[in-house]
């Protein structure tokens, strides 16, 4: 049964569970609600990187860090294009587009946008953007124009994020989160494990994800990835146990949500891997980057999913969209 009621003691009682018992629970309820042998696999490319006014604590793409992170302008709508094809053609079957930016302007740059969505929805890949805030018109455009999902990560709990950003405030994520629900997009958002926060932190960040009036249909869980010369540089890294432990507790509370094991992922070998897979991960992002970071190559992951029995998901799964193309190859 599909829950929006749990209490954050509900979900720290499933947090703190004795591991493999955990890992067993979230591994029944993933069998009993999804084909656990199919993995989503996404690809995400920066249309515009760097110079972002925001002060977000990890990320190397603030402008006010040195983080040897240089601006570039918008790519073209041809490079996407090409991008796409090449995703695409290595097993991906969603193509996420990010922009450094701290919100949606009505200008050239998102007209920009709204073609490259267009040209990427039309080889029949599912289509998701991360382009900071946005109103409902901009997220009304971008559905007109083919966008499957808006990605917009809450990051952390309420009471933690004012520790990591203060450029922005919670609300303003949860309104855009909002807005792009209204324009009938699906929603992305997940949250970074490592930020300097408590378990009290991180079971907070998934009981407002579980108990939104829809649960996202996509959560990445990512392990922070920690850049020299950004204020999070010398964190320590986060041990595959706390990521289990998220990725199986989202899990449990979010039954048919596909659960993202996303940055981070570089640092794991296959038997850790395997282990997320297990507890009720069932998307990556593949390819040699994340944005600015390092990421596995789509060859290793391949290889990795031959080895581990694993399939790739196809695009438009259990939508409308699906029904209808199944429809004219019969």
């Amino acid at each position: 049964m599909i829950r929006t009621d749990w209490t954050k003691e509900e979900i720290a009682t499933i947090y703190h569970r004795p591991l493999l018992d955990l890992v067993f629970d979230a591994a029944t309820i993933h069998r009993n609600n999804n084909d656990y042998s199919e993995v989503q696999i996404s690809s995400l490319i920066s249309i515009k990187t760097g110079g972002c006014p925001e002060d977000c604590a990890y990320c190397p793409q603030a402008a006010r860090y040195n983080t040897g992170v240089n601006v570039h302008k918008m790519m073209k709508t041809e490079e996407v294009i090409a991008a796409a094809q090449a995703a695409k053609d290595g097993g991906s079957s969603r193509l996420c587009m990010g922009a450094a930016w701290r919100e949606v302007r009505d200008n050239r740059d998102f007209d920009t946008v709204l073609e490259m969505v267009k040209a990427v929805n039309s080889m029949d890949m599912e289509v998701c953007c991360t382009l900071g805030m946005l109103n409902y018109e901009q997220a009304k455009k971008l559905k007109e124009a083919g966008l499957f999902a808006y990605n917009h990560n809450i990051d952390t709990s309420e009471e933690h994020y004012k520790n990591i950003i203060s450029t922005r405030q919670y609300d303003d994520r949860l309104k855009t989160i909002e807005n792009a629900r209204k324009a009938n997009l699906t929603v992305c958002s997940g949250g970074i494990v490592g930020l300097g926060e408590t378990e009290a932190d991180r079971i907070g960040m998934l009981h407002l994800l579980a108990t939104m009036p829809k649960h996202p249909e996509s959560v990445p869980i990512n392990a922070l990835v920690p850049v020299k010369g950004t204020p999070l540089e010398n964190q320590e890294r986060v041990s595959i146990w706390e990521m289990l432990r998220m990725i199986a507790t989202a899990r449990i509370v979010m039954p048919k949500t596909v659960v993202r094991l996303s940055a981070g992922r570089l640092e794991m070998s296959i038997p850790e891997q395997a282990l997320c897979f297990m507890a009720g991960a069932n998307s990556i992002f593949a390819g040699d980057k994340l944005l600015t970071t390092p990421n596995p190559g789509f060859n290793e992951d391949m290889q990795m999913f031959e080895l581990l029995g694993l399939k790739a998901r196809k695009a438009f799964k259990g939508t409308e969209r699906e029904v209808r193309e199944e429809r004219v190859e019969i």
